[in-house]
């Protein structure tokens, strides 16, 4: 009634309230009343705001690249926001009489995109698909470095980078490419599982070859003791051979010595039997040869006499006709030795 009005703030809106160009009331959250024709309200947004964003920029190998993300400010000094951009409310307090505070985000992105294209230029394109914290660390340091967004009283509260994108024809180039280094990685590892087995079999087979070559040291040691005592007792054996041998020979000494000696005796009996035998011929030379036969039956035995008349016999039996001899004859001839045989003829 009458041009009185009232009107209250959020608690995220900055409200300034003029009258006669000068600042009559203000704060964050303000209730008041106003008199229209007279005073004029300017209602800054305080509170935090997302823009999103997403450019295409040219990286250092002159490829294409999207970034897309998001800056989250708000408008940390109101009043030089309020001196910069037209934030005045329309009379009934509800809209603004101007497009400024519709324009701010664009100013913000704006400066976004100058920063990221600063960012980007000197690195490749697959630095840059690896740089996503770098590339939205920059433009946040950047930003509270720039007078532009100080003058407009921003508060910069972080910058996120959501994705760093090829173009498609590039995206399906670096996929094939490392789709290469996938498999040659896969490659490597089967050859270097394939590596370590087979050196762990070489391992295992030199462990075994060790082993064999120790089992055969150790038998070829067994070996040489065993020929060592075989040795020792051949070298006994021998030891005991030569002194068989030693004392064979001192017995074959001996026996040759008694040989000799024995020989010696022989010889000498012999030579003193022909001395006897040479008298004794010498003693008979001339004799008649019955008388010596007669001489040598002496002292015979019967038997003997038997056999001597028989050669008798024999020596003339070209002139016997027929000689018998009766059993009984031989008899009384063995029985009676002093009695003569009757021989008939």
């Amino acid at each position: 009634m009458f041009g009185l009005r009232f009107i209250k703030a959020q608690p995220t809106t900055y409200l300034l309230k003029y009258r006669a160009g000068a600042i009559v009331e203000e704060g964050a959250g303000l209730s008041t009343f106003y008199y229209g024709p007279a005073t004029s309200l300017v209602a800054i947004p305080i509170g935090s705001r997302d823009a999103a964003f997403i450019f295409q920029q040219i990286a250092r190998d002159f490829q294409t690249l999207t970034i897309q993300g998001q800056v989250t400010y708000r408008i940390g000094e109101p009043k030089k926001a309020a001196a910069m951009l037209n934030f005045t409310l329309k009379r009934d307090g509800k809209s603004y009489e101007s497009d400024d505070p519709e324009e701010l985000p664009q100013r913000v992105l704006g400066a976004v995109e100058v920063l990221a294209q600063q960012a980007v230029k000197d690195m490749t394109l697959k630095e840059a698909l690896r740089a996503s914290d770098r590339i939205a660390e920059a433009i946040a340091t950047g930003l509270k470095q720039r007078a532009d967004i100080d003058a407009l009283g921003l508060e910069i509260l972080g910058v996120a980078v959501r994705a760093v994108k090829p173009t498609p024809e590039t995206a399906k180039a670096l996929e094939a490419e490392a789709r290469e280094a996938i498999l040659k990685t896969a490659d490597e590892a089967i050859f270097a599982r394939r590596n370590f087995a087979v050196e762990r079999e070489r391992a295992i087979r030199e462990s075994e070859l060790d082993t064999e070559i120790a089992v055969e040291q150790k038998k070829r040691s067994i070996r040489e003791t065993q020929m060592d005592a075989e040795a020792s007792v051949a070298a006994k054996k021998n030891e005991l051979r030569e002194a068989g041998m030693v004392a064979d020979i001192g017995l074959e000494a001996k026996r040759k010595d008694f040989v000799s000696l024995n020989a010696a005796n022989t010889r000498t009996l012999a030579d003193a039997e022909a001395y006897r035998v040479g008298a004794l011929m010498k003693i008979f030379e001339g004799v008649d040869t019955r008388v010596i036969q007669a001489l040598a039956a002496t002292g015979m035995q019967p038997g003997q006499l038997i056999a001597q008349a028989f050669s008798g016999l024999a020596e003339k039996a070209e002139k016997i006709g027929q000689l018998n001899v009766s059993p009984e004859l031989l008899n009384s001839l063995m029985q009676k030795p002093a009695e003569a045989p009757r021989v008939r003829q």
